[in-house]
């Protein structure tokens, strides 16, 4: 069974066509390779922004209206609270000691303020911050009204902004690792562990536990049961490890043509390693495939663009699924180990499309078969990713295995000769589809009326199999 791991999820950004080496029975290397593009021109009449993690304390960016002369920057400002249903913020300052703000009367706009810097809150400033209460996917809004002053801070009425309001005529592009442990975990199954290593040779995990720095890994088995309506012998086991080093991949291009940015790229991209296991005479429904979620992760690292913080959205749900007539019985093991990248870029020519890329390589495959039948089995994910909290990809990524065999069968890849006449073969495959949503408009790019389906990916190749 190919090694379904956890970060192959993310590819579920987008593909375009790809290419695939088939392994051969006796074990040779799988690689498939999908198609690679994630390039975001850099306007020479911009400056060059830096990518990189942000520090913990995260400083809150803003900038004034357009024709304002107060551009993007650093600011002392904080948000103390936010309310998603009223849209309505309470920003305060950081810099205690400093001169007071004046105070507008409650429920009268205050006039833009004509310096940059000062800590003061005007009507059309766009402000963006790092996860804070009441916002924990970061906040990216623009003042419409100063409401007066609280005791925690001045309390403003916003609405969505997007980032072409701060970035403007600037470019960046920049590919930041996210730790491991940014990552939380909801274990949906009770045999799900998890394992990662970071810095300072801080290491979490069961006893024993090798984890490369960076890395998180999830070991998970679970039996599959059988459900109604199948051979109440048709059960199987499935066990293994996922292990990823995650990293977002970013990139604007400056201002194009009309309001929009001239190119915009956002994506995943990292190493995985994984082995995976399955035995027993899995079955399911054919109409309805059997899926077993076992784990939820959800991580917001944030991103330092010059003087920007943005929030990268991270969410993923790994799932099992099988499909089998409870007739065939497999023992099967292979590991799979490689890179990927995934995400979706944008031009003013082409609008919003997907870029997904990756190079995967197996072990040799050690399986066996008998009697005949069908099964297929599959560790995918169901996956989104966004910015302050707007889903900007959702896709489904679907590594699976199958095995057929006809006649009777008793065979094995790993020694040569059976008991009985008839054919077996074992196909590794991907599949993959999605949607990029509109919310991808957050760059400032034209909205999206309707999702755009990637289109569905369907690639098999020939793991092991013979005619006896």
């Amino acid at each position: 069974m190919p090694a379904f791991a956890l970060t192959t999820l993310l590819l579920a950004a987008g593909c375009s066509a790809p290419q695939h080496r088939s392994a051969a029975a006796d074990g040779t290397p799988t690689t498939t390779r999908l198609s690679d593009d994630t390039t975001a021109a850099a306007r020479p009449d911009g400056h060059s922004l830096a990518v990189a993690a942000a520090p913990a304390a995260t400083a809150t960016a803003a900038a004034g209206p357009a024709g304002s002369g107060r551009p993007a920057h650093r600011t002392t400002l904080t948000v103390s609270s936010y309310d998603g249903k009223t849209r309505r913020a309470v920003i305060s300052r950081t810099d205690k000691g400093s001169s007071a703000t004046p105070t507008p009367s409650a429920g009268t706009p205050s006039a833009p303020s004509a310096s940059a810097g000062t800590g003061r809150t005007a009507v059309g400033d766009v402000i963006a911050s790092a996860p804070a209460p009441g916002a924990p996917d970061g906040l990216l809004a623009k003042v419409t009204k100063v409401i007066g002053e609280t005791a925690e801070g001045t309390e403003v009425q916003t609405e969505p902004a997007t980032l072409d309001a701060l970035l403007g005529d600037d470019t960046a592009k920049g590919t930041v690792p996210v730790a491991p442990d940014a990552f939380d975990v909801e274990k949906l199954l009770p045999d799900v562990k998890v394992s990662w290593a970071g810095s300072g040779d801080v290491r979490v995990g069961p006893k024993g536990a090798t984890v490369p720095l960076g890395s998180l890994r999830l070991d998970v088995s679970a039996d599959i049961p059988a459900p109604a309506g199948t051979p109440a012998s048709a059960t199987a086991s499935v066990s293994g490890f996922v292990q990823v080093a995650p990293q977002v991949d970013f990139a604007y291009g400056g201002a194009g043509t009309g309001s929009a940015p001239g190119s915009a790229y956002l994506g995943v991209s990292g190493d995985w390693n994984s082995g995976w296991a399955v035995k027993g005479r899995a079955a399911a429904a054919t109409a309805t495939p059997l899926r077993i979620p076992f784990a939820k992760l959800h991580a917001d690292p944030v991103l330092q663009v010059g003087p920007v913080p943005v929030v990268v959205n991270l969410d993923l749900t790994c799932y099992l699924q099988v499909t089998g007539d409870g007739r065939i019985t497999v023992d099967v093991e292979q590991n799979l180990e490689g890179d990927f990248k995934a995400g979706a870029t944008f031009g003013t020519a082409q609008g919003w499309t997907p870029v997904s890329g990756s190079d995967m390589t197996s072990t040799p495959v050690r399986t066996s078969v008998t009697t005949a039948g069908s099964v297929r089995t599959a560790l995918g994910a169901e996956a989104s990713v966004g910015l302050y909290g707007a889903v900007g990809v959702t896709a489904d990524l679907a590594p699976y295995l199958r095995g057929e065999a006809s006649g009777t069968v008793t065979a094995s890849s790993a020694t040569p000769g059976a008991d009985a006449q008839g054919a077996w073969n074992l196909y590794g495959g991907v599949d993959l589809s999605g949607a990029l949503r509109l919310q991808l408009s957050v760059f400032g790019t034209p909205v999206v009326q309707r999702s755009i389906p990637m289109g569905t990916l369907h690639r098999e190749w020939k793991l092991a199999g013979g005619r006896l």
